[in-house]
């Protein structure tokens, strides 16, 4: 069990597959891209679904979420799942992904086992998909959707970031479409994970303002406190039902008190917290022939030493050196 020193027991684990991308989105990277990890500090196919064999049978990993980066760059992603999938016992599985490559892929990753996904899409409009994006695939991204639906990879949920004069007034717009697609939305407040380290929390868009925003449209009713458990959003009934909206608050009403998150880097680093300044090496351990249970016990350690909270309001916060692609979503 991978359990803190507040009581916390991480059943969730985010598996980054790669911190490369085929989008330049603003609040995550520079235009030109980034130094992208060498291959041979990538973890191989073999050594990641070793390491979540180790999570689910010796750990009590009950999910996992493949992110990365963009995760369908990953060659060997359908073959990843699918022996996942085979692990007893079985975890569910879900992948974050900015939907690009679903049109192509939903189906083959619905037959190995994946259940659902989650889509990164933060504007309706081709033009602001452009500027935020830096690409022109707005098209792409919503094909991709629709095949995902079809190939039941569902719920989808759509992830969206809300950006000061860009998508700022979109809210609900994302939220009629969302209804009328069968998708399940959730806003995200924009975090400092950028590779810019260009964030300021003056001027954010904060989960205040999405709720002011949809309001002018939209009745919302708070979801029962006890439906939430430690998933991240709050969630809000959409005109009295059954369509729900979320609004993760990472920056102005954080939840880490109920975090049940571990994570796992492209190349083998167990990190606690998304705003983690340290991590613990597991591909050393698993390329100097570990047993699985030294493994088992380094990851325990690692999240024994997680910290109370994320630290965004201490005034001491620094912001981690690796941005968003390469620690995962």
């Amino acid at each position: 069990m991978l359990i803190d020193t507040y009581g916390r027991v991480a059943t969730d684990l985010r598996v980054s597959l790669t911190d490369r991308c085929n989008l330049r989105c603003t609040y995550c990277m520079p235009e030109e891209g980034l130094q992208w990890l060498a291959k041979p500090d990538l973890l191989t196919d073999d050594e990641i679904v070793r390491l979540v064999r180790v999570a689910v049978t010796d750990l009590g990993v009950t999910e996992v979420r493949f992110t990365g980066g963009e995760p369908l760059l990953r060659p060997g992603l359908v073959g990843i799942v699918e022996r996942c999938a085979a692990l007893t016992p079985r975890p569910r599985m879900s992948l974050t992904t900015n939907g690009i490559g679903l049109k192509r892929t939903a189906a083959a990753l619905k037959a190995a086992g994946l259940d659902r996904v989650n889509v990164s899409l933060d504007t309706l409009r081709p033009d602001v998909f452009k500027t935020l994006t830096r690409r022109d695939r707005h098209r792409d991204v919503l094909d991709g959707m629709t095949a995902a639906r079809e190939a039941g990879l569902t719920p989808v949920k759509v992830n969206a970031v809300l950006m000061p004069g860009l998508n700022a007034d979109e809210a609900p717009d994302l939220l009629a479409w969302a209804v009328e697609e069968g998708y399940e939305l959730r806003f995200i407040e924009q975090m400092p994970l950028d590779a810019q380290h260009g964030w300021k929390r003056e001027g954010m868009i904060t989960a205040g303002d999405i709720l002011a925003s949809l309001r002018t449209r939209f009745d919302l009713t708070p979801e029962g406190s006890g439906e939430r458990g430690s998933a991240p959003a709050e969630r809000w009934v959409v005109d009295g039902g059954p369509h729900t909206v979320g609004v993760i608050a990472s920056v102005t009403r954080p939840f880490c008190r109920a975090c049940d998150r571990t994570r796992l880097t492209a190349d083998g680093q167990v990190r606690t917290c998304l705003f983690a300044t340290e991590e613990t090496d597991l591909r050393a351990a698993l390329r100097s022939d570990a047993s699985d249970a030294e493994i088992a016990d380094l990851w325990k350690k690692a999240m024994w030493g997680k910290k109370a909270g994320s630290g965004l309001d201490d005034p001491s916060f620094l912001q981690p050196e690796r941005p968003m692609s390469a620690i995962g979503g």
